[in-house]
């Protein structure tokens, strides 16, 4: 593996890069925040001062050009994933894209097809997957020590109602709470169950208010053998992230399923024959080690834990839920 650290162009000043993305490049061990472009200029300069990023852009064509760079992180709004992954790749550079990867299946596929003529690894920024505390939940299920799945619950919700111009509110733009946080419990479940679901039922509310978009859903996946992920999502409810694995003899509670950033918020607990213990995880930079697996699969050539067939099947589940919610109706997958 090289020495040298991968540098990485970030598309955009949006606030999940700001605050976590390039903190965690700057955590990371195998990368850097080279560059970073914005169609604004002055803003583009003020976020490298404020983050200690290099070099600034005015666009994001610039940014492509710029032959030193390996990686390009995309956080913008989801209508300009397809666009921007696919000029990423036809300029030669790995991609980082933000979750969903895009508005549809097809565009996923598109998506990766462009990333795979090119020769370039392409990966969804689901960053929770990649902290360890996933790798020892999914072992003591192995284990049989809750016994068999029965059910899974989650939910992700938190409250952006008052502000008018969040993009998320722009339903042409890909908005809506299914796309923005609803994804983190459907791909929690497919995580540990290690399978895809079968059909969907989705109740949500469409907001006139908010231009349209599901401020709020609430939604059942049935996976084979009977089992089922329950969830709720939303951006018009307190904030929780909570999950829960049912099993037949024992019972899996994770309170922050997906934001851990503080020490000792990434903990969680089993019961099992009776008695409730407190797993400690240790305090790790999830957004660092979702870099570092990019980097490593990109300077050795090892496969991505989650590859972008990944996306594509998650794009497919969303676009039934979004459907189902729309049509009142259970749509089988």
């Amino acid at each position: 593996m090289s020495a040298r650290k991968l540098k990485w162009g970030i598309l955009g000043c949006a606030n999940i890069a700001k605050r976590a993305v390039v903190p965690g490049l700057q955590e990371s061990e195998l990368n850097e925040a080279a560059a970073i472009a914005s169609r604004d200029v002055e803003k583009a300069k003020r976020t490298a001062e404020e983050l200690n990023i290099p070099v600034a852009y005015s666009s994001y064509e610039e940014l492509l050009e710029d032959d030193s760079i390996d990686v390009i992180y995309i956080p913008l709004p989801n209508h300009l994933h397809r666009e921007w992954t696919i000029r990423a790749a036809e300029a030669g550079k790995h991609i980082l894209c933000e979750k969903p990867l895009a508005l549809t299946e097809k565009e996923a596929a598109e998506m990766v097809e462009a990333c795979a003529k090119s020769g370039v690894l392409l990966a969804e920024a689901f960053m929770y997957r990649y902290h360890p505390r996933y790798e020892k939940i999914r072992d003591i299920i192995a284990a049989g020590e809750i016994g068999d799945i029965r059910a899974i619950r989650s939910a992700f919700t938190f409250n952006s109602a008052a502000n008018s111009a969040n993009v998320r509110f722009r339903k042409e733009w890909g908005g809506g709470s299914i796309y923005d946080v609803g994804c983190y419990p459907i791909t929690a479940a497919r995580l540990l169950l290690g399978k895809e679901p079968e059909a969907v039922t989705v109740q949500a509310l469409f907001s006139e208010e908010h231009g349209g978009v599901d401020m709020m859903a609430s939604g059942l996946l049935e996976f084979e053998g009977a089992v089922s992920l329950s969830f709720d999502c939303g951006m018009w409810a307190a904030f929780r992230n909570p999950l829960e694995v049912v099993g037949t003899d024992g019972i899996i509670e994770v309170p922050s399923a997906y934001v851990t950033g503080t020490p000792g918020s990434a903990n969680f607990f089993v019961t099992a024959k009776g008695e409730r213990r407190e797993v400690d995880v240790p305090h790790v930079n999830q957004y660092a080690l979702q870099a570092d697996h990019l980097a490593r699969a990109i300077t050795s050539g090892s496969p991505l834990a989650f590859g972008p067939d990944d996306a594509i099947a998650n794009m497919r589940i969303i676009d039934a839920c979004l459907k189902s919610a729309e049509e009142r109706t259970r749509i089988t997958i």
